[in-house]
């Protein structure tokens, strides 16, 4: 009889043309927040169909108002009480940025021995084509050694993670019969180090709004008006410096409403992962701003925030320009806690902004929807197990961590679905996520393939589950 090792050799033995056609996913330039990515969404979508397919899997690419979905499913009658297990990735990526910043092609991945490490670079290689390669490939193995999947499977692949998600929640709504599942395994997470594996059960909502700020006049001579003229970029620069006060806490009226302070188990817990060296590691936490009263990995995955992405008036050429400008915009993102909703926040900041401008001036928002925080239980026997297959495969505890970052997905599954959530990745900080030199290796592909073997082993083992 075949026994869970034989997938785990299957994997290491077939490793090269698993890497290979991970190379192959990355090289389509897939992005989806821009026009010129189209042909290669459908290009990437039409790829991942064909695979799923050749694992045995009924694979179809649903077109949507934005970029397609790739939705499969098993399609052997089970004759056992097996759970349904729904796996989630993307393969859209983000934009390249300056091409002049990236050191290796961003859509040519190459593997390249380094750091004694197999490394490959691109675009979406560990954001997020390498995630969902992982459960594809331990799905394809255990199918390969034991001719049938270990539950009943779906897949569901998604091209508009990168650009907002804006058409999920229809496909959800449409197709929920077919994504009826008992959890739903979302593999777009950080592992705690390079050696150590990690589950989030906590993550944080998001709202994305713009503000432009414009003069009653256009570009003027700076020299001529700069001394009576509006200035947007002045306004709005003292805008944005009112959004926190001295103590690093958000000064927008009732931004904490509902907002409950770190229960003080939680807080022993994250203190006692605060102490472990390989947290900020690899980023320079000098000159930032936390919260008065908050460690810094508590202000991160626990506490509200508001953020200044980016911000554009005047002069943006490299020659010198002498303008008074009449525009001037800023992008912001505000990371919520649980009670918080993305609306009030939303209004609460355009009320903020509202105050402050001048007469005569004129403010402009755009910024919809949101996402709301997400806690997740850690009493789950799904999450237990795959806890178990994560220590197995690694030989090292799992940490159940909180994150600052977003997954809307968590909420409308949770939600539309009433299913279970479990976040597992293997990405880490040092990646370069959204960042020239986007990279990932070859031994973190190799064991989060296997990590999937030893979760499906650990849900076989405890099966019927009880969703």
């Amino acid at each position: 009889m075949p026994k869970t090792e034989d997938v785990l050799r299957d994997i290491d033995d077939k490793f090269d043309i698993t890497l290979g056609k991970l190379l192959e996913l990355v090289s389509i330039p897939s992005i989806s927040s821009e026009p010129t990515g189209e042909e290669a969404i459908a290009r990437a979508a039409e790829w991942l169909r064909h695979e799923l397919s050749s694992i045995g899997l009924a694979a179809n690419v649903i077109e949507t108002k934005g970029h397609p979905v790739v939705l499969a499913c098993s399609t052997t009658a089970s004759t056992e009480d097996k759970p349904r297990l729904l796996f989630y990735g993307h393969y859209d990526v983000q934009p390249v940025g300056d091409a002049g910043q990236w050191k290796h092609r961003p859509f040519e991945p190459t593997v390249i021995e380094e750091d004694g490490l197999h490394r490959f670079y691109g675009r979406g290689t560990s954001d997020s084509k390498s995630q969902l390669w992982t459960f594809i490939e331990a799905l394809r193995a255990w199918k390969t050694v034991y001719g049938d999947f270990p539950a009943d499977v779906i897949v569901l692949l998604e091209g508009e993670e990168e650009c907002g998600s804006p058409s999920l929640p229809a496909f959800i709504a449409a197709y929920r019969e077919e994504l009826a599942c008992d959890v739903a395994f979302i593999c777009d997470a950080e592992m705690w180090s390079a050696t150590q594996p990690a589950i989030t059960t906590q993550l944080k909502g998001l709202v994305h709004e713009r503000v432009t700020i414009s003069s009653p006049n256009p570009d003027l001579h700076s020299g001529h008006y700069g001394a009576v003229a509006a200035n947007p970029i002045r306004i709005l620069g003292t805008i944005l410096a009112s959004l926190h006060d001295d103590k690093g806490r958000v000064a927008i009226d009732g931004f904490y409403d509902g907002v409950r302070d770190i229960p003080d188990a939680v807080r022993r817990q994250w203190r006692e992962l605060s102490r472990q060296p390989e947290l900020f590691a690899d980023v320079d936490l000098a000159g930032g701003i936390a919260e008065e009263g908050y460690s810094p990995i508590e202000a991160m995955w626990g506490r509200p925030t508001v953020d200044i992405n980016g911000i554009t008036g005047g002069n943006q050429g490299p020659g010198e320009r002498s303008v008074l400008p009449g525009v001037a915009t800023a992008r912001l993102s505000f990371r919520l806690v649980a009670g918080q909703s993305p609306e009030t926040i939303r209004q609460r900041f355009r009320s903020h902004v509202e105050r402050m401008v001048p007469d005569g001036c004129r403010v402009e928002f755009e910024g919809q929807g949101g996402s709301s925080a997400v806690v997740l239980s850690q009493d789950s026997p799904y999450l237990k197990a795959a806890a178990r297959g994560l220590e197995k495969e690694w030989e090292t505890p799992v940490v159940l961590r909180g994150t600052g970052g977003a997954i809307p997905l968590v909420e409308q599954f949770s939600e539309a679905l009433q299913t279970e959530c479990v976040v597992i990745g293997f990405i880490l900080p040092s990646d370069a996520i959204h960042a020239p030199d986007e990279r990932y290796d070859s031994e973190r592909l190799r064991q989060g393939a296997r990590s999937w073997i030893r979760i499906f082993e650990e849900i076989r083992a405890q099966m019927p589950i009880q969703a």
